[in-house]
Parts: structure tokens; C-alpha cells; sequence
């Protein structure tokens, strides 16, 4: 058995930031992901794309952001168990333990849930034989450009993702050809004027009203995407690579299982407090919901704040604990 403070579950950029609000009140922690790596789906799915509302960073990409946030919590030697999932979670003694998919157990005075939307995976279009080609010709995220240089693209989607990287991969790639069922995208007015713009120039070519009918090729390797209209109407495009961006699957898993107060796959807190119907249990960043939410980054930095103040004075009800900024308290040392 583990012992620990906290145990935070989710190691995306708000649980990051908790991990370092968690340590400037003295709070030890282990952060738990099912992915392998740290960064959410800013790892997962976003990696080069520049983010704009982050306080004191104009533009940041998604990777960059990751990266400080790890920088920031190293002080306070944080443990992280990755690529593992929290099947149970049973209140021992005020305290918590929390158990994993691979046996791991972890005893805490307090839980904070930082898991994004829960366990995310990508809407697979229906394609006969797809499995063969993922991870070699079919791909669900972009994490480098420089993968995709000199590529014939076929993109697939009308939403964000898939605009923007149409604008951006379209920098680097020999061809790319972008299908949608309906003339009209849903992404940003800003992003649809600039990839107008690229099709304009030849570097982009619409093809729609298509949906992704069927793909061919062998060994792992796309040579074609067969596309098909309403009147059933088919045309062949030349790929090397297809990118189908039609959003995610989310699943919160066991989280919905603990006893907590969920709403439409949210868990309900109190915004003063960020803490759920659970004693000692916070929920932040998207994964909660309360009156008034907003699903920004930066609110869940302020949540994770309040969490780890709120989780130092239940720890610690006899202890007074003043209030200080940073400036003045500078980085505190961890008792091990």
C-alpha cells in the first residue's frame, strides 16, 4: 500500500496544475492517467495547435503548455502511475484508497478528479478492414507535422480539428483533399475563411456532398479512399493518409460507479469548495459542473487552486494556515 496526501486522477493540464497548487500548501501527491504519457488531450489529440487564452502566453502550442505545467510541479516530486486506470475507489479510516486496473493501491487523505471527460477514444468511421491500416495510413490525431510532409491527405470531418489541420497540413503536404457530407463546416467562421482561401490557391480541394465509402490498399498502406455521394454517386481519391476527425467517444467508466452525484456525465461540486457529495473527494476542469461553469483551461487552473486549499484545511483542521502569494512564500520543501 501506497501513502500519500493526494491521489489526482487525470494528469491533463489542469491535474498538472494541481499537482504544483497542491505542493504550495504542503501537499504530497501521485497522479494516475490511463494514457501512457502526460497531457490529456493536449498530448492526445492537439499537440502543435496554438492555444490563445492562457494568462501571460499570447499564443502557446498545446505540447508547449504540457511541458511548462511538468516543469512547474517538479519541485514538489510528484509520482505518476501511467497508462493505468482507477477501477475502485473505498473510504478507510476518514481516508481514501484508491485501486487500479493493475493492482496498484494507493492510500489518500483526499482525491481530486481531474479526468477531462473520462476515458476518450475517437468515433471510428465504419470501414471495412480500418484496423489494418491505423497507425500506418489512418490516423485520429496529428501529434507532428513533419510526419505527414509530402503526403497525399485525405480529411474527413467538418468540425474544428478538421479544418484546422486541413489549413495547417496543408503547409507541408503534396495534396489534400478535404471531405465533408454537407458544403457548409461547423468549425470557426475564421478557419473556414482561411481554408476557402487555400482552395482558392490549389491547396486544398473540397470534396463534397461525400461521405467515406470504403479504402483500399495493402500491407498497412493506403493507395485510395473511395468516396460516395447521396445519389450514390463514387469517387476515388489518391491517399497516402487518411484523417477522420468525427469527434470522440466519451466514457466516464468506473467514475460513474463511486457514488457520485453525476449529471448528464458531469460530476456535480460545489464551486466554493470544488468538492463533490464525497467527503474529501474534488472534481475539476471539465469533468465538473456546477452553476455558472466554464470549460477553459485557465477555470480549471482557478479550480485546482481552490481544490488544494480546500483539501489542506480538511487535512489539516487544527493547523492555521495563512494565506500567502507566491512572491512572498516562495516554492515550499515537501516533508518526506
Amino acid at each position: 500500500m501506497i501513502h500519500t496526501d493526494v491521489v489526482i486522477i487525470g494528469a491533463g493540464p489542469t491535474g498538472l496544475f494541481a499537482i504544483f497548487q497542491c505542493g504550495m500548501v504542503g501537499l504530497k501527491t501521485h497522479v494516475i492517467d490511463t494514457l501512457d504519457f502526460i497531457g490529456g488531450q493536449c498530448t492526445a489529440l492537439y499537440p502543435e495547435k496554438p492555444i490563445y487564452d492562457i494568462p501571460a502566453y499570447p499564443s502557446i502550442s498545446a505540447e508547449n503548455l504540457i511541458e511548462q505545467l511538468k516543469l512547474q510541479a517538479e519541485p514538489f516530486n510528484p509520482v505518476y502511475h501511467l497508462g493505468q486506470k482507477v477501477i475502485a475507489t473505498e473510504p478507510l479510516d476518514k481516508e481514501w484508497v484508491v485501486t487500479t486496473n493493475t493492482g496498484t493501491q494507493i492510500q489518500a487523505k483526499g482525491i481530486i478528479i481531474a479526468a477531462g471527460s473520462g476515458a476518450f477514444g475517437p468515433n471510428r468511421p465504419p470501414l471495412e478492414n480500418i484496423e489494418q491500416f491505423e497507425g500506418t495510413s489512418i490516423f485520429y490525431a496529428v501529434h507532428q507535422r513533419k510526419r505527414f510532409a509530402g503526403k497525399n491527405i485525405v480529411i474527413a470531418g467538418g468540425g474544428d480539428s478538421a479544418v484546422d489541420w486541413a489549413n495547417s497540413l496543408a503547409e507541408v503536404a503534396n495534396s489534400i483533399a478535404m471531405v465533408h457530407r454537407r458544403p457548409h463546416f461547423r468549425a470557426a467562421p475564421e478557419s473556414v475563411s482561411r481554408m476557402n482561401g487555400l482552395v482558392e490557391a490549389g491547396k486544398i480541394t473540397l470534396v463534397t456532398p461525400y461521405q467515406l465509402s470504403a479504402i483500399n490498399g495493402s500491407d498497412g498502406h493506403l493507395k485510395e479512399v473511395i468516396v460516395e455521394n447521396l445519389d450514390g454517386q463514387k469517387k476515388s481519391l489518391q491517399a497516402d493518409v487518411l484523417l477522420p476527425f468525427f469527434g470522440l467517444q466519451m466514457d466516464l467508466g468506473p467514475i460513474a460507479e463511486w457514488g457520485l452525484d453525476i449529471e448528464h456525465k458531469h460530476i456535480t461540486t460545489a464551486p466554493h469548495t470544488m468538492e463533490t457529495n464525497l467527503p474529501g473527494v474534488f472534481a475539476i476542469g471539465d469533468i465538473a459542473i456546477y452553476p455558472g461553469k466554464l470549460k477553459l483551461i485557465l477555470c480549471g487552473f482557478s479550480e485546482a487552486a481552490i481544490a488544494a486549499h480546500t483539501l489542506r484545511s480538511k487535512i489539516f483542521p487544527e493547523t492555521t494556515f495563512h494565506f500567502e502569494y507566491s512572491t512572498t512564500k516562495g516554492l515550499p520543501t515537501l516533508q518526506t
